[in-house]
Parts: structure tokens; C-alpha cells; sequence
């Protein structure tokens, strides 16, 4: 009986409680209706909920944001006792906490989830207690064309813009995802060793070389690396999404860079070039390019040779580039082969030396007149006249 007294008395203050205008309450949503909720906040009549309040981003249906049985903290934006009336918004009080908490955040720099609430022209609207943007640029690391599936989906962000005095919050996905990136590629390069073979995906071509990425982070694998015979166009070498072998050539932490070597990976052709190639033989090889001093013959992929300018032609030649053109098939001898340094020396000239036929002498006798047999000529039908002439004087 007692009990029963108590929980009168209590109802009657609950209900007598005096509420103004401003004030924030807490209460349960027991019913939804069509464009609001109706809240019970233990006053003596019920607080109504427009949907128009629910947030500081457009909202649909009531039914989006809230349900029936939920607990919502509401601000009182207009009381009328006397024709019980009682219009209450959740925006408003979210946003009594929301712009002190949402500048502690930009201030850390901290890292927090949001629910995307709307798609828009140039981006994504989310409700964190005050209506915050997410530029289109600033979703994801590449190009998005269509963000209609974004609707609904928590995003991780940070706070990159912020304004109290202006209402302004804009937010970014791609600034977490770009520090994540970068700690995870700096997490792999402090693990990567010079010299180490890995295999990597080619992501990139460009005209100076190749990117690969090696586990989280991409390195350039120069022109001048990509093969052991020269290339001019990498893409000739290897394809986007082509899963290759590299060797690691240098790692630089502080700047993020590595760079690797497609060719180093492989067993150098100059480790058989003996078996290959003999000196003192002749063989046909491709000009490839032509310098002042000389021009580099290859004999086979990744196997070029220097013909010195002096043995480039059997006569005086200032530059190669009088007697020869890249691309041209050439006969050399081989000079000297050195695989420990890379290089083998070459000579066109003494290569046609051993073709060109012996030159034979003239001699007086072969300018005399062969003898022709049967004809019966004797020495002085030959040489009548002139010792005829001689005798004569």
C-alpha cells in the first residue's frame, strides 16, 4: 500500500514538472507517424518529433533514423500548456555537444566512423550531429563515377575543414586511407633489403621505366634495368598486371623510393659469352649505336661490342656514322673478350681484311703477248721491227 503511494506521488511530480523553452530532455519514441515521431518524455502529454528535426541532413521517412522503443535526446523549440502542445527536436539537441566534440576531433586530428546519410551534387552528406560534407574527391583514393551505392555505408574519416563560426564541417576518407597507405608502405619498406630477389605485379608503365608493386609499395624498375640488350619501349618488355621477378638495387626510406631490376634478377648472358663467342672468329652482328670514338655492334641479346673508330673501315674515318647506320648488319672479328668487365672489342676492319682477294703484282712478263701455239710465229716475227728500228740508227 505503501509502494502504491509512492509511485502516485512520483507520476504527479513526473507530471507537474515545469519545462521551458531550450530545455534538452531524454525520452522514448512509442510511436511513428506519418512525417514525425512521438516521444514520451514523462511530461503530461506527449512531445512530437517532425521529421524536419530529426537531423541536420534530409531524411526520407521517419523510419530511416529512428524506431519505436529508441531513446532520443530532444531539444523543447515550442511549449504550449494550455493547448498541450509540445514540439521537440533531435537536431537541435544534437547539436548543443555535437560542435564542442566535433572540434576536439579536427583539433587531434582523430580518426572517426560516419554513416553516409545522402548523395549530392559534388559528394556525400553525413549527420555528426551537424550537417558535414565529404567532397567527391575526397571519398576514396581514385576516380569514383558513381556514388549512389554509398548511400548507408559508414565511411572512416577526418575532419580536414572545420568552421564553428560558419557551421562548416568537411570530411575525408581518402586522408585516412592515404596515412594508412603510407604507413603500410613505409611498415614494408623498412623490411625490404638491397639485393633481395621478390617477385611483383607491374602496375604502371611509363617511358623511363616500369612501376612494380612488391607487397604494398611500388618500385621503378629503370629503362636501362628492364633487360640485358637495350630497350626503347618498355611496354615491349612487359604488360600491366604481368607478375614478374625483381631484384632489389636500392632502398631510400626517407623518401619512400625503391628501386629494382628486372635484369638482375636473371643470370647475366655475360656468364657464357666464352662459350658463345671465341676470339679471333668472325661473326655478324646489328649496329646499334654509333658514338665519336666508335660503334657498339650487338652479337647477340644483351652481348654488345665496341668497334673502335680506328677499326671501323679499312681507310682514315673521322665518325662512324660515314660508313655505318644503326640497324645495319655488320661482319666483325673479335679482338678481346672480357666478361668480368662487360666488354668485347671488335673489328669490321680486319673482318673484311679476311675476305678481301690477295692482290697479285704486275710484272713486265705479263705484258708480253702469250705465244700462241700452232701459229708458227718465231722471236723475230715478234721483235723484227724493233731491232730493226735499233739497228737502223
Amino acid at each position: 500500500m505503501t509502494e502504491e503511494l509512492n509511485n502516485q506521488d512520483m507520476q504527479h511530480a513526473d507530471d507537474t514538472t515545469s519545462l521551458s523553452k531550450g530545455d534538452v530532455v531524454s525520452g522514448e519514441i512509442i510511436r511513428i507517424e506519418e512525417g514525425q515521431a512521438i516521444v514520451n518524455i514523462g511530461y503530461k502529454f506527449e512531445g512530437i518529433l517532425p521529421i524536419g528535426e530529426l537531423s541536420a541532413v534530409r531524411v526520407a521517412q521517419v523510419s530511416d533514423l529512428v524506431s519505436v522503443g529508441d531513446e532520443v535526446s530532444c531539444k523543447v523549440i515550442k511549449i504550449n500548456d494550455q493547448e498541450g502542445t509540445l514540439l521537440l527536436s533531435k537536431k537541435e539537441a544534437d547539436a548543443e555537444t555535437a560542435w564542442d566534440r566535433l572540434e576536439g576531433l579536427w583539433q587531434q586530428g582523430a580518426v572517426f566512423e560516419v554513416k553516409v546519410a545522402d548523395v549530392v551534387k559534388g559528394g556525400l552528406v553525413a549527420d555528426v550531429g551537424a550537417r558535414a560534407f565529404i567532397p567527391a574527391s575526397h571519398v576514396e583514393l581514385n576516380y569514383v563515377e558513381d556514388f549512389t551505392p554509398y548511400r548507408g555505408k559508414t565511411l572512416r574519416v577526418k575532419i580536414i575543414e572545420f568552421s564553428r563560426e560558419e557551421q562548416k564541417v568537411i570530411l575525408s576518407q581518402k586522408a585516412v586511407l592515404e596515412e594508412e597507405t603510407k604507413a603500410a608502405e613505409q611498415s614494408v619498406i623498412t623490411n625490404i633489403k638491397p639485393g633481395e630477389i621478390l617477385s611483383g605485379t607491374v602496375r604502371r608503365i611509363t617511358s623511363f621505366g616500369v612501376f612494380v608493386d612488391i607487397g604494398g609499395v611500388d618500385g621503378l624498375v629503370h629503362i636501362s634495368e628492364l633487360s640485358w640488350s637495350r630497350v626503347d619501349d618498355p611496354s615491349t618488355v612487359v604488360q600491366v598486371g604481368d607478375v614478374i621477378r625483381v631484384k632489389v638495387l636500392k632502398v631510400d626510406p626517407d623518401k619512400g623510393r625503391v628501386s629494382l631490376s628486372i635484369k638482375e634478377a636473371a643470370e647475366s648472358p655475360w656468364a657464357s659469352v666464352r662459350e658463345q663467342f671465341k676470339e679471333g672468329e668472325v661473326v655478324t652482328g646489328t649496329v646499334r649505336r654509333l658514338t665519336g670514338f666508335g660503334a657498339f655492334v650487338e652479337l647477340t641479346p644483351g652481348i654488345e661490342g665496341l668497334v673502335h673508330v680506328s677499326q671501323v673501315a679499312d681507310r682514315h674515318v673521322t665518325h662512324p656514322k660515314e660508313v655505318l647506320e644503326p640497324g645495319q648488319q655488320v661482319r666483325v672479328k673479335i679482338l678481346e673478350i672480357n666478361p668480368d668487365a662487360g666488354r668485347i672489342s671488335l673489328s669490321i676492319r680486319e673482318a673484311e681484311a679476311g675476305q678481301r682477294p690477295r692482290r697479285e703484282s704486275k710484272k713486265a712478263a705479263d705484258k708480253i703477248p702469250p705465244v700462241q701455239q700452232g701459229t708458227g710465229a718465231t722471236l723475230g716475227d715478234l721483235f723484227g721491227d724493233l731491232f730493226k728500228n735499233n739497228y737502223s740508227k
